[in-house]
């Protein structure tokens, strides 16, 4: 008896500054589809094909956003957004936010929203950035596992942080400091924190 060789899928995360048609489509269904099941973004309902290219062609226009996709053998599966403060508020010029980050229900269990996340972490290390945060529903086990086991530290939550089906649904906020490459260590640039 023979076996099948392993399949090897290829992963990949970049950050893109622009989506040419078939990734623009491609990125629309994965939305539409974590939306579907419940998770990876604030809308509840599936939105239509232009819903969803007006907001991500909007995404990649806003300067403090950036836009990082996933891919599964060359497609697009997913995204992230890295969102820093405006220039304005120089008091949180060293944090920023993770936000809207999903991969869709039949692209999971490669291990590629882990490497998402270490992709905007790393960006965000590239830029200075000593603190990361986000927040997600407390509905969307997956994604706390996947968040908690990557060291994101939960300090609050909020019982009313959003509807869903008509229900009222709690929300958890996250953290995680990131210590840079080079330079002081982010505990002496911040103060004592906790973090990892």
């Amino acid at each position: 008896m023979t076996s099948e060789p392993a399949v090897v899928h290829q992963l990949a995360v970049d950050r893109v500054a622009a989506l040419d048609p078939h990734d623009l489509a491609d990125l629309c269904e994965a939305t539409n589809a974590a939306i579907v099941e419940g998770g990876g973004f604030g809308w509840v309902d599936a939105q239509s094909r232009a819903s969803l290219e007006r907001h991500f062609r909007g995404v990649l226009l806003v300067p403090e956003r950036e836009l990082f996709i996933a891919r599964l053998d060359g497609e697009v599966v997913g995204s992230a957004q890295f969102v820093r403060p405006p220039r304005n508020n120089e008091a949180q010029g060293f944090s920023a936010n993770l936000t809207h980050a999903f991969i869709a229900p039949y692209a999971r269990g490669f291990g590629l929203a882990r490497l998402l996340v270490r992709r905007v972490e790393e960006h965000a290390a590239g830029l200075g950035i000593r603190v990361l945060n986000l927040d997600v529903r407390a509905a969307q086990t997956s994604a706390i596992a996947l968040f908690e086991g990557l060291g994101y530290v939960r300090w609050g939550e909020h019982p009313a942080y959003a509807r869903v089906g008509g229900e009222t649904v709690t929300g958890y906020y996250y953290y995680r400091v990131i210590e840079l490459s080079h330079g002081r260590s982010t505990a002496d640039a911040l103060g004592q924190i906790k973090g990892n």
